[in-house]
């Protein structure tokens, strides 16, 4: 039987952070599979990007939060079927708005996708690397998630508890040759970030160091890094890449 093929999984790789994450990776020699909830279009352009490029890239629809569907996934296109040495947990959604206002279903959405999707992919993925005692795990947070901000208690609460799902899986699954680390964005250039008002961009330079926003290029330099043989002794850690800024 021939060697299963050095695979990393990016959720929520249709856009943005995670596709530049997913391409990232494949340049650096990995096969990628990337997930997705809406946007099928966003999923096939990324792969076939990926695919000019010289990689291998294949794309699913998946519910991050629906823990059936996620243990469904791993175990018919995951186990067995390929050498799962990365997990990039991106998958997010936001649903904004003041604390004494916010919808019991908007608290709930974004906390089912964006640590509950995260900690059921890292948990059905932990249970293959330690099996194959090799694995790199990173969590994307958020400078939020360290900081705080208004209006965004369950995005805050969902990225900074990401944070301590980290460290406590890093400790877990060490033993077994699997890291778990975690990214911490800053204001980062994307979809979201290009409606923003002028004034409401300026604001966020004025706490930026170096005065200007990430890239989602940024953002995948770090989880490369986290990914590779180079960051072996790295474990339980939040790297954050945001021009400096501590809110």
């Amino acid at each position: 039987m021939s060697e299963l093929p050095s695979t990393a999984l990016v959720t929520g790789g249709s856009r943005g952070i995670g596709e530049a994450c997913a391409k990232r990776l494949a340049k650096d020699g990995f096969e990628v599979i990337i997930t997705y909830v809406s946007r099928p279009d966003g999923a096939d352009k990324v792969c076939a990007e990926i695919e000019a490029a010289g990689g291998k890239a294949r794309s699913f629809k998946l519910d991050s939060s629906d823990r059936d569907a996620v243990a469904a996934f791993f175990k018919d296109e995951i186990k067995g079927k390929v050498k799962l040495d990365v997990l990039v947990n991106n998958a997010g959604i936001t649903r904004d708005g003041l604390l004494v206002r916010m919808k019991d279903e908007d608290w709930d959405k974004v906390l089912d996708i964006n640590l509950t999707g995260a900690f059921t992919c890292l948990r059905e993925a932990g249970k293959i690397m330690m099996k194959q005692r090799y694995g790199r795990i990173i969590n994307i947070s958020s400078v939020v998630g360290q900081a705080g901000n208004a209006g965004q208690a369950n995005y805050v609460s969902a990225k900074a508890g990401l944070i301590g799902l980290t460290k406590a899986s890093a400790i877990e699954l060490a033993s077994r040759g699997v890291t778990v680390n975690a990214v911490a964005p800053g204001f980062i250039e994307t979809d979201m970030t290009a409606e923003l008002p002028e004034k409401v961009v300026a604001q966020m330079m004025e706490n930026i160091p170096l005065k200007k926003l990430g890239k989602s290029e940024d953002i995948a330099n770090a989880v490369s890094f986290l990914a590779s043989e180079d960051s072996g002794y790295i474990t339980g850690q939040t790297l954050a890449v945001n021009g400096g800024m501590y809110m």
